[in-house]
Formats: structure tokens, sequence, C-alpha cells
């Protein structure tokens, strides 16, 4: 038993040695199978990545140029940058091979997806084609082609994008150029060189003017509904035809608004499809500011209008629409005509300025004797120095512009000076008085129109009516009433009970009581009728009458109070007539006008 279990012992020694030997085999044969399967699925890829399918060569070679042509560019895209982008691969002999083939695939998608764009870029240039909708639904698809001529293809890509750059350059002038000569035959000429506040009308004449109708003259220095031009910042451009159609002619601004939104709509679409087809924002400033361009085109034509330009409130209202539209592209988040829009603002305010001082020296320069007119109604040159003031107070409310305001302060001046140089013209002083009333009063109205705060100017005008009223006032009482002003403010003031040297008599004073009290009523009338024929603004002469009506019963009072003072002067009671009578016939006319 014992050595047949000794037996068993060696035997099981032995087994367990084979088994060990067995278990290393098991092992060493288990990574083998995995390094062997590493490099199947290296070698696998390896092949995949470089060998080039027989199908891929025929979409390429003669496929239509497509979604599955551009999915095959994709996957011939990979297996270039496979074949540059690792060391071993590149010193592969199986490249070798296959590299010559890889080349020549790569000319012939080059070669083909060029004559592709190429084609669709000239389909841009035919007439009547709607290039952003020709962007967005065909040249956007094949936005992978661009990607693929700028990594395989550059110089074939600089040349589609140069292809691109000369296409919309020439198409967008074009069609810049047609709409501005379009425009052009709508547009009303609102100003000529004399049209300024200081020109005499008589002497430019109708015949000067040619064939433009006359109703054109107010809006050179009124407003008036020129304004709406602000409020339609977002509207659609005009469509020419249509207009032209409806015989409507318009004033530059409304067409200077058209063309640029049509601008800024344009610009921005390009700006967008660029930035997303070639991925670069720089091709815009080379289609839009290029020679021949559309900015060129505009600038062209814009240069020439502002030459010719004697309107200053349009000049102003076209200032505001460049400062609206610069806000509506700063809203968009498009920058790309920031420079431009900044240039246009800066040649408008030149020629505004221009403009403005040939309206103030028209003023300085002119002739009073031809000006003035033997009229104590407002001037006309004045009512035009108030509608021109009054629109760009308006057009300077939401901007608070301090150079337009010291301008308007400098013109302010210059009408001070003429007012009063045409008011000395009148040869009685009175006259003067109603004359420069009437003009500050027809002034002041015209100011409070253009809104609630007419500002310094206003204030200016409104103190001096104030003292040219105060002074006619005066003028017409002593008019009617000089003896009874004349003893008031000589001798009113005088206590006769201290002992002067010449005391207030009865006899002194009787002929002034008995001559108010015989006469008054008609005195008023006579006032009334006065004011009514004086002063042009109805409203205003009644305000004058009325302060001159309160003045006299001032002066009637003080009459009164001093012949109480006077000894035995309640004699001349019967005479006097009493205040409340005065009052009477004051309240009598406050209450019919």
């Amino acid at each position: 038993m014992e050595t047949l279990l000794s037996g068993f012992q060696g035997e099981i020694g032995s087994i367990s040695s084979d088994i060990k030997i067995l278990q290393e085999k098991s092992m060493d044969m288990g990574l083998r199978l995995k390094n062997r399967k590493v490099a199947e699925s290296k070698l696998a890829k390896f092949v995949e990545d470089i060998i080039v399918p027989p199908r891929m060569i025929d979409i390429i070679v003669d496929g239509e140029v497509n979604e599955e042509y551009m999915r095959t560019l994709e996957i011939l895209s990979k297996k270039l940058k496979y074949s540059d982008a690792d060391l071993m691969v590149k010193t592969s002999k199986a490249l070798k091979d296959v590299q010559p083939e890889l080349e020549r695939l790569r000319q012939k998608a080059v070669s083909k997806v060029f004559d592709f764009m190429v084609q669709k870029l000239y389909a841009l240039r035919k007439p009547k084609t709607n290039i952003q909708i020709l962007q967005q639904s065909v040249l956007l698809k094949y936005k992978y082609i661009l990607s693929f001529l700028k990594e395989h293809g550059k110089e074939v890509y600089l040349e589609v994008r140069a292809a691109y750059t000369d296409t919309m350059n020439k198409v967008l002038s074009a069609q810049f150029r047609a709409y501005i000569q379009a425009l052009e035959k709508l547009q009303l000429d609102i100003a000529t060189s004399n049209d300024l506040i200081g020109v005499e009308t008589r002497s430019t004449g109708l015949f000067l003017r040619g064939r433009e109708p006359l109703k054109n003259r107010s809006a050179v220095f009124a407003l008036g509904e020129r304004i709406n031009i602000l409020k339609e910042i977002d509207e659609p451009p005009l469509i020419p035809h249509i207009a032209e159609a409806s015989s409507k002619k318009y004033p530059y601004e409304v067409l200077f608004r058209s063309l640029h939104k049509l601008l800024m709509d344009t610009t921005s679409s390009e700006y967008l499809f660029c930035d997303d087809f070639f991925g670069e924002q720089t091709m815009f400033y080379d289609i839009f500011a290029g020679t021949g361009g559309p900015f060129s085109v505009i600038d062209e034509h814009f240069g020439t209008f502002l030459l010719n330009s004697f309107d200053a409130i349009g000049l102003m209202l076209m200032i505001r629409i460049i400062h609206q539209h610069q806000l509506v592209m700063s809203r968009r988040r498009i920058p790309c005509l920031d420079s431009y829009l900044d240039k246009v603002n800066i040649a408008l305010w030149p020629r505004f300025k221009m403009v403005f001082d040939l309206h103030l020296n028209s003023l300085r320069n002119a002739n009073i004797r031809t000006l003035w007119e033997d009229d104590v109604h407002p001037h006309y040159v004045i009512r035009r120095y108030a509608e021109f003031t009054a629109s760009l107070i308006h057009l300077n409310v939401e901007y608070g512009d301090g150079q337009l305001e010291l301008n308007l302060e400098r013109l302010r001046m210059t009408v001070d000076d003429l007012l009063v140089k045409l008011a000395q013209m009148f040869a009685k002083q009175k006259q003067q008085t109603v004359f420069l009333i009437n003009n500050y009063d027809m002034i002041i109205s015209v100011l409070k129109e253009a809104g609630p705060d007419g500002g310094k100017i206003q204030q200016h005008f409104e103190e001096l009516l104030k003292n040219n009223t105060s002074i006619f006032v005066e003028e017409l009482l002593l008019e009617h009433f000089s003896d009874l002003i004349k003893f008031v403010k000589t001798r009113g003031s005088e206590d006769p009970s201290i002992g002067t040297e010449r005391p207030i008599t009865i006899a002194e004073v009787e002929p002034i009581v008995k001559d108010f009290a015989s006469r008054w009523k008609a005195a008023i009338e006579l006032m009334h009728n006065d004011v009514i024929t004086s002063f042009s603004n109805f409203l205003c002469g009644m305000d004058i009458l009325r302060a001159a009506l309160t003045q006299l019963l001032l002066y009637y009072t003080r009459l009164s109070d001093c012949i109480k003072r006077i000894n035995s002067g309640s004699t001349l009671n019967k005479d006097l007539v009493s205040i409340s009578s005065i009052m009477y016939e004051i309240r009598k006319y406050s209450r019919t006008f």
C-alpha cells in the first residue's frame, strides 16, 4: 500500500508540473491573440483609412455635385488628412501605392467643385435674380465645398473667393446705381442758392425759379410734415416704379432714407452670408468698399447732391436719419457700416453749417431799404426766421446738440439787429413799437408750435415783447390822456397838506377832470379801434388793450386820491368818474374780446 501510494504521489507531482506548463502556454497564446487583435484592428483601420473604394472614385470623378458628393468629399478629406498626420503612415509602402491615386482624386475633386461653384456664382449675375434667396436656398447648401477647398485647394479657394467678391461687387454696384437713377427722377427740389431767409422776395422773382411750383417755398423754412420721415425709419425702401406711376415727388431726405435703408438691409444680409459661407467677415469690405463698389457708387451720387444742396432743414433731417440708422445697426449687432455712416455724418455737418451761414449772412447783409415795407404787420423775412428756428429747435429736442444751439443763438442776435433797423424806418415812434410787438408776438407763436419748451430763444423774445408792450401802452395813453398822465407823474405824488412851493389847486385839476369826464368812453373806443387795426394777432391786441385800460385806471385812481387831499376837492366830485364805472367799461371789453 505504501509503495502504491508513493507511486500515486509521484504521478500527481508530474501532472501538477504539466498543468503549470499548460497554464503558461495558455497565457502566452492569449497574449498573442490579444496582440494580433490589436494589430488587426489597427491594420483594419489603416486599410480602411488608406484604401480608395471604387464607389468613391466613381462619385468623385463622374458624380453630380450634390449631398452625396459632399459626403464623399468629407471621406476624401479625412483620407488626405490621415496620410499627412502620422509619420508611420507617411513612411508605409501601402501609402506609396495609394498616394498618387489620392492626389489625382484631390485634383479632380478640386477642379470639379471649382467649376461647379463658378457656375453657381455666375447665376448671381443674371438680371432680376433675387440674390438673397439664391444665397440662402442654394449656395449655403454647398458650404462644405468651401471648407474642403480651404484645406485641400487653397489657391482654388482664393480664386472662388475672388470670383464671388468680383461678382457681388459688380452686381450690387449695378443694383445701387439703377436704384439711385430711379430715385433721382422722384426728387422734389426744395431750395436753391437764392432761397435764404434774408433774400428779398421781389428780387428773386418768379422767373428765376423756372417751372418749380411756388408751394415748395414754404418747405425751405418750415419743417411741417417733413418731420414724419423720422417716424418712418424702419419702413421698407421706396419702390421707384410704383412711386413714379403715381407722379409723386419727394424731398431728398425721403430718398436718402430709402437708399440707406436698402443699404443697411443689403449689407446686413451680405455680411452675415460672408461670415457663414466663407467664414470671413473681411470679404464684406472687399465687396462693398472695393473699386467701383456700392459705397463708391453711393458716395459719387451723394457727393454731387451735397454740392448742390441749399436745404438746411433737409440736411439736418438727414443728420438725424443717419443717427437713427446707426442705432438700428447697433441693435442688429452688425458693425459693417460703422465707418461708412460716420463718414456720411461727417460730410453732412459742414454742408449744413455752410448753408446755415448763408442764411445768417443773408440777414446780416440784407438791404434794409428794399426789405422795408410801410406795414406794421409781421415781416415775411421775420416769419421765415421764426419758422426756420422753430424747425431746427424741433429737430434738436431729443439730441440737445450744443453746436446747433450756438448757431441758433448767432442767428437770433442777427435778427434782433435787423428788426430794430427795419423798425427805425417808420417815421413815428408808435409805429416802430407796433411793428416790433407784431413781429415778436409772431415769433413766439411759431416757436410755441415747435414744442412747449421754446428755451432761451423764446424767453428772449418774450422779454422783448413785454418791454415793448409797456412802451406801447404808455404811448397809447399819452396820445389820449396826456394831461392826466403828465399831472399824475409830476404832481400826483405831492401831498397838498405839506407846504410845497406851489400847492395843487382846484383850478389846476378841474380842467383835467372835466376833460376826462367828457371823453373817456370815446377815447377808450378810439384806443380799441387803434389796437384792432395795429395788431395782427387779435389775442395779443386784446391783452395790450386790457393792459392799457388797467394802466389808465391806475392813473385815474392816483388822480382821484390826489383830489381827495386838496382843500375843497369835494366840489369836483360831481365831475369825477367813479372807479367802478371805469372798471365796468374794462370788464365790458374783457367780456367782448
